[in-house]
């Protein structure tokens, strides 16, 4: 979503602004390194200078943002409020409006009393644990837990704490155990199938995963199993406990190796995302790990993970990634352990991000097995090889469909891509625009742009990208600090593609997709159909090198700032910022109820509104408003987006309950629930639409020779052929085309009118 802080060149200016105001600041910087926290200090005071004269309207440090950041830091170091207990609150509160005066006089009496009280409580909950594990628990026992700790109160005392710390996990455990019975009785039943009856399932489940290689390691493993005996629900529940501490004993390991400086980097943050959402510090080793996200490629699993509170979330799934292939893993699914090959399984719940990462990512060719929580509550083991990732996917591709005897165009553009340093090198512009060509010379009546989960990039590329589709004029308006208004202009008079045009998005669809979305609509040149609107990032961020502010220092390296500088508005006058871009048909998905967009963050900034640029609408598309008319109609009467919408509403609701049964035939018949539950949706993932997609000729010839290629084509054309949002946008085309031969025969009848 963020790559947009490196659109343009012209975003420099606001860094030498800096520079120049920063000089003033160098007389005060201390030649030596004392200590560490003198270096913090530093840090503070250059952090909220640079970002008090850089971001586009920085907050007031006042008591409002004392209490915001008191807020969203004690959140970050104690989410599931498993260390702290009311009595450290108490004693914290009093600083809850004075953050702000010490920010102002670097004052770290805060930090400081924070981080040793975390330190002691984390120390004493290792004794907490250990206890919890000692024996066996009573899994007959009536309790539960509640693990929405958003809104559950910070134990009273220690007798508290602990209870907590038995009941988090006791749930570790019995999930843990559940899933190990679920196993032995596939051993049980795998006792009395013959191999030729397990390698038809295995081959009817694996479907176009199926390889030679992962069929002859079933076998292995199914000759393996054959001779395995089953474990008693007593040998189980002790792996269980066992597993489950080495877990928490690495989770702690892991805790131990971070230093001072580390969770400095958390109060730091903590400060700097009370500017806003998008306003940042990196730390050195996260400003590393940053430019090597730039490089390309990867091995690991292909998955793009988050932090949410005190689990790690997959955001994204790489396209062309094994995590991809597998078809297993989803967007939105919780990874609560991880193990390597045949180790057991280590708890990660509570575990930073980075080390998370460390666990998952690994060499080409081994193995990896997550449990995960899957939206809908149950849980679930996905055993994946990891691969290299490449940065191929990332780059644009299309495909063509035929519908009523005409052909039709699909473009899937995943980031709008760039390299500044090289003008030679790829970019989304420049192969957008090679793409409609190639799908002209097919001889496509229609195209379909899909930026459906496109979290922007470069702004120079949206505005070559819409240009492509109209007569020249503006496309975006920038206004920056100062207020001074900038418009983005396609300057361009030849129009590429003049025919039927729909574009679709996501609420995953953000900053410069929202930028594209928002031009096509308010020229009227196509129609907008996907989620009820797109994630709302109307907002530009630069990435700054903190250390060229400082000149002489021993300090070593001070990490970079990302701060906000600049926001876009619609040609139209409105900001995309919180409201993002409306669907002209708004068309439901599974995560339509769940709160991901901009407008659910607190500190987001607001939506306003400047003067319109001068555009003229595009007048060439006959009966625009019939075609989102009947569109409308189809929707109302399909069952499957019924379903859809359905399932979507069932999510929202699993996402509020927070309470699990620690009783193990409860907690089965929850998860048993659930499961016939998702029954009901299963249409939903066997839906296949009537279209058959194509690569174009230069692709198929590509194909005969890169079998790796061939693979991801074949899986993207047959995610199409699944896809009811993409079956709709081709109907939309299909109207607009027909409308637009109607017009055509009625001006051919007029003209012979005349002419008689």
């Amino acid at each position: 979503m963020n790559k947009i802080i490196q659109f343009m060149k012209r975003n420099y200016k606001v860094l030498m602004l800096i520079i120049a105001l920063c000089i003033g600041l160098w007389s005060f910087i201390p030649r030596e390194k004392s200590s560490d926290p003198e270096k913090d200090k530093l840090l503070i005071e250059l952090l909220t200078f640079v970002i008090e004269k850089g971001h586009y309207n920085p907050a007031a440090i006042d008591d409002t943002f004392s209490k915001g950041v008191y807020k969203d830091y004690l959140n970050a170091l104690d989410p599931s409020k498993r260390f702290f207990m009311q009595s450290d609150i108490d004693e914290f509160s009093i600083y809850e409006t004075q953050i702000d005066d010490q920010i102002k006089s670097k004052d770290l009496t805060f930090f400081d009393l924070t981080y040793t009280r975390l330190m002691q409580r984390m120390e004493e909950s290792k004794a907490y644990y250990k206890l919890a594990l000692e024996n066996p628990f009573d899994y007959k026992k009536l309790e539960s837990i509640n693990t929405d700790y958003e809104k559950l109160p910070f134990s009273k005392n220690n007798q508290e704490l602990k209870e907590r710390w038995r009941l988090q996990v006791k749930l570790s455990a019995l999930s843990s155990l559940v899933e190990k019975q679920k196993l032995e009785e596939d051993l049980i039943k795998d006792k009395s199938k013959t191999l030729e009856e397990k390698l038809k399932e295995y081959r009817e489940n694996q479907g176009t995963k199926l390889t030679p290689e992962s069929e002859k390691k079933f076998i292995a493993d199914f000759e393996k199993r054959k001779n395995q005996e089953p474990k008693t629900y007593e040998q189980l529940e002790k792996e269980t406990r066992e597993s489950t501490l080495n877990s928490l004993n690495d989770n702690f390991s892991f805790i131990k190796d971070l230093d001072r400086e580390d969770w400095f980097s958390i109060y730091v943050n903590a400060i700097a995302s009370r500017f806003d959402p998008h306003t940042s510090y990196f730390a050195p080793n996260e400003k590393e790990k940053f430019d090597v996200s730039m490089s390309g490629k990867l091995e690991g699993i292909g998955a793009r993970l988050q932090k949410k509170n005190d689990f790690t979330e997959i955001t994204e799934l790489i396209s062309g990634g094994p995590a991809w292939r597998g078809k297993e893993l989803e967007a939105g699914d919780i990874v609560l352990k991880v193990a390597q090959a045949d180790g057991e399984p280590v708890d990660v719940v509570g575990m930073r991000l980075d080390d998370v990462v460390k666990k998952i990512k690994g060499p080409k060719g081994t193995e990896v097995r997550l449990t995960v929580k899957k939206t809908d509550g149950s849980i679930k083991v996905i055993t994946i090889i990891r691969d290299q990732v490449e940065i191929e996917e990332t780059y644009v591709k299309s495909s063509v469909v035929v519908k009523d005897g005409f052909k039709y165009g699909i473009i899937y553009l995943p980031k709008f891509y760039i390299n500044f340093e090289d003008q030679n090198s790829r970019d989304a512009g420049k192969d957008v625009a090679i793409e409609v060509e190639r799908l002209k010379a097919e001889g496509v009546q229609g195209i379909v742009m899909d930026v459906r989960d496109n979290g922007g990039g470069s702004l120079k590329t949206v505005v070559d990208i819409a240009g492509l589709f109209i007569d020249q004029g503006p496309i975006v308006q920038i206004k920056s600090a100062a207020g001074k208004k900038e418009v983005l202009y396609d300057r361009d008079a030849k129009v590429q593609w003049d025919g039927p045009l729909v574009v679709m998005i996501n609420e995953f669809s953000a900053s410069a997709s929202e930028i594209l979305a928002a031009a096509i609509q308010d020229y009227k040149r196509g129609v907008i159909i996907g989620s009820k609107q797109s994630y709302g990032k109307g907002t530009v961020q630069n990435v700054i090198d903190l250390n060229q502010f400082v000149r002489g220092s021993t300090y070593g390296d001070l990490g970079a700032l990302k701060t906000t500088t600049q926001k876009f508005y619609r040609i139209n006058g409105g900001s995309t910022q919180l409201e993002g871009v409306k669907s002209d048909v708004a068309i439901p998905d599974r995560y339509a109820y769940l709160k991901m967009g901009e407008k659910d963050i607190d500190n987001a900034m607001p939506w306003d509104k400047i003067d319109a640029a001068d555009y003229k609408v595009w007048d060439k598309q006959n009966n625009f408003d019939l075609a989102i008319a009947k569109s409308k109609d189809r929707m109302n009467n399909n069952v499957q987006l019924n379903l859809i919408d359905d399932n979507a509403k069932w999510l929202d609701e699993r996402n509020k309950e927070n309470i699990y049964s620690l009783n193990i035939d409860k907690f089965k018949a929850e998860q048993k629930a659930l499961d016939e539950q998702n029954k009901k949706y299963k249409p939903i993932v066997d839906y296949k639409n009537a279209f058959e997609f194509k690569s174009l000729p230069y692709e198929v010839d590509e194909i005969s020779k890169d079998s790796v290629l061939k693979e991801k084509r074949e899986r993207w054309h047959e995610s199409l052929s699944k896809d009811i949002y993409v079956e709709e946008a081709i109907h939309i085309l299909n109207d607009l085309q027909l409308e637009n031969n109607k017009g055509l025969t009625s001006k051919v009848k007029k003209d012979k009118q005349v002419k008689s």
